[in-house]
């Protein structure tokens, strides 16, 4: 089994946090958990960025949500559920925008049955791995100065560069967590499931020359 993709033996306290969305108390031979990066706080394809105050309210926000496919709001396509969330720091790595890397991880699970085998073999083997939240936040910012985006009186462009500074929305207030749903082309490319502390850098990002993926790679 991969490194940090599946806790064997489940222990009681996080039994105890599981236990608290189930019907009946489950054992940890009756479950499968995994890890996974819900978000983060780099600037993403959309050229949106999520602050770290945003992301420690999402931590809080996440707790209990569903996971589905491809976000269709069908109750046949639920999957799995957070049952625990932490928002990581690596002062080491640096955004697109110089602040320290930071990321929303969590726990989710689902039981072992004969129908969730395929997927938990697809888990394992790294098929269904990149994830996309889907959320609500109160305020967008302009990263260059600062106008909210929502009132529309900001010049600036996302992805554009002035004077050095990448333009993109800032991501703050967050107010509501839906779901997180497994897709194929995430909008945050590191967000999906771990097989050990942080994601893979993706093509993109590497053409490009971002300063974490880089780091990343050599780790």
């Amino acid at each position: 089994m991969k490194e940090g993709l599946v806790k064997q033996g489940l222990s009681a306290p996080e039994m105890g946090k599981i236990n608290r969305y189930t019907r009946r108390a489950y054992t940890p031979e009756e479950v499968y958990a995994f890890s996974l990066v819900l978000c983060d706080n780099q600037v993403d394809r959309d050229f949106e960025c999520f602050t770290k105050a945003a992301l420690e309210k999402l931590k809080e926000l996440f707790l209990g949500k569903t996971g589905i496919f491809d976000h269709s709001m069908r109750s046949g396509g639920q999957t799995a559920r957070i049952y625990d969330c932490r928002v990581e720091t690596l002062p080491e790595r640096k955004n697109q925008l110089g602040e320290p890397y930071s990321r929303l991880v969590a726990r989710a699970y689902l039981p072992r049955t004969a129908k969730n085998q395929d997927f938990i073999t697809e888990l394992d083997s790294g098929i269904k791995k990149e994830v996309s939240v889907g959320c609500a936040v109160n305020r967008l910012r302009c990263s260059i100065c600062g106008e909210d985006l929502k009132k529309g009186a900001c010049r600036h462009q996302k992805g554009k560069t002035y004077d050095g500074r990448l333009c993109c929305a800032r991501l703050l207030e967050a107010t509501d967590a839906f779901e997180f749903s497994f897709v194929a082309v995430p909008a945050q490319p590191r967000a999906g499931v771990m097989k050990r502390a942080g994601g893979s850098p993706s093509r993109k990002q590497l053409a490009l020359g971002e300063p974490a993926a880089a780091a990343e790679l050599e780790d």
